[in-house]
């Protein structure tokens, strides 16, 4: 018998991340490395306990092995109860057969048994793929203050960014009229943030309504939220003012890292909980050069640093030029080479010499331009050059 939780989280971790090419090829998307210590889903985790929610399902299903092996039985970030904390919830086989989650409300349809143990008043619906700090708990009290049915939290975006989001379009007490898929000509600047909060007896209904549509796509954006409205739920918009970054593209993901290292950027890392390896301090040697760069425990540095991030176990060798890169766990730089507005995902060797990437400054055409990424485990040997923009998946040894 579990205990009642008046609030049950649903973390959708599922997604293959295509848009982050290598770096997906072998691990879903939350799990991708993040600012030298974390990865994605230690920031919707960390939220969860901060904010007083003890029950999260994390749904899986891409390259689930290490995100589980990461999310173990959640002890870092506090998610370990005996009859609470974190689960992960992948697709399994029913009496009818096997069937993958097939969109983000099918997701949390094929797991209400999960929530209905807790039997909870609300369900927040988190995306694992955005970089933010947020107190939920403000959010559902805005939710119970308005007696709303569905609680949609938005951030304000440019006027020219709008169409790339989910529109809301609200009354002047915050209660959504309509919603506008990316617009062409968008009537608002209040963008969907993909966190969502429910009346659980509501939620319910709709997600047994939405399963039996033969037509659906089972999606909450386009489905799910849409009925609720056209059927007159009351629907709320929560206005949120801090940090956030989804972080779905190569270049979205490498501003997310280099805004950590911006003064004048509020990401603000404090009570974000991660399960790390405990490492020896990091070694700077003393032919190294290091400005505005953060460098993660059991790294060795003894080339130059700018404007970079590396995460634990990095090796840099002498001579060698880091600038304005993300360099994840275990990569080794050798002497001599140059990685420039780059990626290096986890276990990566760039040889002597080599170079990888380059400064915009060096391309006035700026279509040629671009961040280069190297692929998790990749072999890049003594001396090849690897071209801004490249985003390579096999080994390159000439």
């Amino acid at each position: 018998m579990y205990p009642k939780q008046e609030v049950v989280a649903m973390l959708l971790a599922g997604g293959q991340g295509s848009r982050l090419g290598v770096l997906t090829k072998k691990l879903a998307k939350p799990a991708v490395p993040f600012g030298g210590k974390y990865r994605i889903i230690d920031f919707p985790l960390s939220n969860c306990i901060n904010s007083g929610i003890e029950a999260v399902g994390v749904l899986t299903q891409y390259q689930p092995l290490l995100l589980n092996e990461y999310i173990g039985n959640g002890q870092p970030w506090d998610l370990d109860g005996m009859n609470s904390g974190v689960t992960c919830l992948s697709p399994y086989q029913a009496v009818e057969g096997a069937e993958w989650y097939s969109g983000t409300a099918n997701a949390i349809y094929q797991n209400i048994s999960y929530i209905e143990r807790y039997n909870p008043e609300y369900v927040v619906i988190l995306s694992g793929d955005h970089i933010y700090k947020m107190d939920y708990s403000e959010m559902i009290a805005f939710h119970k203050k308005h007696e709303a049915d569905c609680t949609i939290a938005v951030i304000d975006v440019s006027l020219e960014e709008a169409s790339r989001f989910g529109i809301l379009n609200t009354y002047e007490n915050g209660e959504i009229y309509e919603f506008d898929e990316k617009p062409a000509v968008p009537k608002s600047t209040n963008a969907s943030m993909g966190i969502y909060v429910f009346n659980w007896n509501k939620l319910r209904k709709y997600l047994i309504e939405d399963e039996n549509n033969p037509e659906s796509d089972h999606d909450f954006g386009k489905n799910v939220l849409p009925l609720m409205l056209q059927s007159g739920e009351r629907m709320f918009a929560y206005k949120f003012d801090g940090y956030w970054k989804d972080v779905g593209t190569i270049d979205s993901l490498w501003d997310a890292n280099m805004d950590i290292l911006n003064p004048h950027v509020q990401l603000d890392l404090k009570n974000i909980c991660s399960r790390n390896r405990m490492l020896p301090p990091h070694y700077v040697g003393p032919d190294a050069e290091i400005q505005n760069s953060l460098i993660a425990d059991g790294c060795e540095v003894n080339g130059k640093l700018e404007f970079s991030i590396l995460f634990s176990g990095v090796k840099i060798g002498k001579g060698a030029e880091i600038n304005s890169s993300i360099i994840m766990p275990g990569a080794v730089i050798e002497e001599g080479a140059k990685v420039l507005y780059s990626i290096v995902s986890e276990n990566a060797h760039i040889g002597k010499g080599a170079v990888v990437g380059g400064i915009p400054e060096d391309y006035p055409n700026r279509d040629e331009w671009g961040v280069a990424v190297i692929g998790d485990g990749l072999n890049i040997g003594d001396g090849v050059k690897i071209a801004p923009k490249a985003m390579i998946d096999t080994d390159v040894e000439v």
